[in-house]
């Protein structure tokens, strides 16, 4: 067991929507220190977003999430010699960091020209619940779903 648990970080709210989440999306989004280059890129998106659908893209990107944020989980576990993966549900907070990772880690992967193109493509597709980001979550639920026989060993 750990002795104590690490103090939890305040983050500052981003500028143009004054949200914190957005502040810890761009964190995730971020490579090699460059926080300003995410921050464009984040805000590039949000501009062919709301060019695109003419919504606000605040709430295309709120549902993008929502959309892509998985319940529950599977866990390997050992027990007497054999693997099993066990469903657990997961914590807001993970939740919320899972969600943004795959919607960054699928943006990248997907074809088209700049990361803000890329983003902003995720982003609408998993704001209609589609896209990569969404499949992945579905998948998650159904490996749980599939192994709900193992509930009764959770940790």
């Amino acid at each position: 067991m750990r002795k104590r648990k690490p103090k939890k970080r305040i983050i500052q709210p981003d500028p143009r929507f004054n949200d914190i989440m957005v502040t810890q999306f761009v964190n995730n989004l971020m490579w090699a220190g460059k926080k300003s280059v995410a921050f464009k890129i984040f805000y590039d998106a949000m501009d062919k977003i709301q060019e695109r659908t003419g919504e606000d893209p605040h709430k295309i990107w709120k549902d993008a999430l929502n959309n892509a944020m998985p319940a529950v989980e599977v866990r390997s576990r050992r027990i007497g010699g054999a693997t099993f993966q066990i469903p657990t549900e997961i914590r807001a907070a993970r939740r919320m960091s899972i969600g943004m990772k795959w919607v960054i880690r699928f943006s990248r992967a997907r074809s088209g020209k700049g990361m803000a193109e890329k983003l902003a493509a995720e982003l609408i597709a998993a704001s209609k619940n589609e896209g990569a980001s969404v499949k992945r979550k579905e998948d998650t639920h159904k490996m749980a779903e599939s192994n709900r026989a193992f509930a009764h060993f959770r940790v």
